[in-house]
């Protein structure tokens, strides 16, 4: 079965390209429904923006499969009277990788070009430089003062994202930031896609699910969980691969990109739908990895395993190199495994049985 199109590539690139930060999510979810809209019945959205593609809507039972359409950014904070701007993160921007970065500055009057600049390496004394940190990081948009910056449309609260755009390296190398986590939003619109050609009928009810404001708290999935009831959920997020310099493997586990979709050990994953997923891909020989939490997956998964007195929900992800950078990696293999396990599990679960321990 052949996974990723051409166009199913422009669609990535497209979706990736965009800016959809946490709480201002809507223009990426405009061009995923636009993708996703033959393949589905109808769609389900809510007041904060999730949006959910649903196949045969009238079944008595749902299955979730589920991934966020955020990514992490900046806040203005201050500006000072010199025109330069402080901010604050809105989610788990990294501080780190700010400096001499170029920002895009959503105002009202369009996008406004800006960098985090930093004092220049003559300048600095040996041994005593500072590193950058939240207090210290700032934004220039070249303007002389805070009457020029306001004039220019910026204000306190106005969002920053990173303008950088989808690359291919090394024939097989996905790299862009916000793979974290719009491969997800990516990976089950092709699940969507591939069941709608294949003429699969499923006798449950599907919701392809794209999440908002999972960077801040999971506050999408644990709004939409309520909405849609439904019987089990199975989300795609992404994790470290963890073979990259200063990553301590006995902590974080041993992962790879390129080594196939990971499969999630934790308190919130549900047993047997687990051990479904993962005969699901010893019968189709999709190669798969294992990943332990320890108390929760910090994933969409936690808030839909805990809602509407428990919905049997597992966690697969894709192995992801530099998270919550501008250089985010991930494999063209991987992706189209985690596709294949996803939908080849969905041929295989019945609820009828469910999935009760005590059956």
């Amino acid at each position: 079965m052949k996974i990723l199109s051409k166009k199913s590539l422009a669609f990535l690139e497209k979706y990736l390209n965009n800016a959809s930060p946490t709480g201002y999510e809507w223009e990426g979810q405009k061009i995923w429904m636009e993708y996703l809209k033959p393949y589905v019945d109808n769609f389900i959205t809510d007041t904060y923006g999730t949006a959910v593609g649903v196949i045969n809507p009238d079944a008595s039972h749902k299955v979730v499969i589920e991934g966020h359409s955020d990514e992490i950014s900046w806040y203005v904070n201050y500006i000072t009277d010199k025109g330069l701007i402080y901010v604050i993160r809105n989610g788990g921007s990294d501080h780190q990788i700010a400096p001499s970065k170029w920002v895009d500055i959503h105002t009202k009057k369009g996008i406004i070009k800006g960098v985090f600049g930093w004092p220049a390496i003559h300048t600095r004394k040996n041994g005593k430089e500072e590193s950058p940190k939240l207090e210290n990081i700032f934004i220039d948009i070249g303007a002389k003062d805070k009457a020029e910056v306001e004039k220019m449309g910026v204000h306190v609260g106005c969002v920053i994202t990173y303008p950088d755009t989808f690359q291919i390296i090394n024939k097989n190398k996905f790299i862009c930031r916000a793979i974290d986590n719009r491969a997800g939003g990516f990976i089950i619109a092709e699940v969507g896609r591939l069941l709608h050609e294949n003429k699969i009928d499923l006798p449950f009810g599907l919701y392809i699910t794209n999440s908002v404001q999972e960077e801040v708290g999971l506050r999408g999935a644990e709004m939409i969980t309520n909405t849609i009831k439904p019987d089990v959920a199975i989300v795609t997020d992404v994790c470290h691969d963890t073979t990259t310099p200063m990553i301590n493997q006995k902590q974080q586990g041993d992962t790879v990109m390129g080594k196939g979709p990971v499969i999630s050990y934790a308190p919130a994953v549900h047993n047997k739908l687990r051990e479904k997923i993962i005969e699901t891909a010893e019968t189709n020989k999709i190669p798969f990895q294992r990943l332990a939490s320890s108390r929760f997956t910090g994933t969409d998964t936690d808030a839909f395993a805990y809602s509407n007195g428990g919905v049997a929900s597992a966690l697969i992800s894709l192995p992801l190199r530099y998270m919550h950078t501008t250089v985010e990696m991930v494999q063209r293999e991987d992706l189209e495994n985690l596709i294949r396990l996803i939908y080849e599990t969905l041929l295989r679960i019945d609820l009828e049985k469910g999935f009760s321990y005590f059956d």
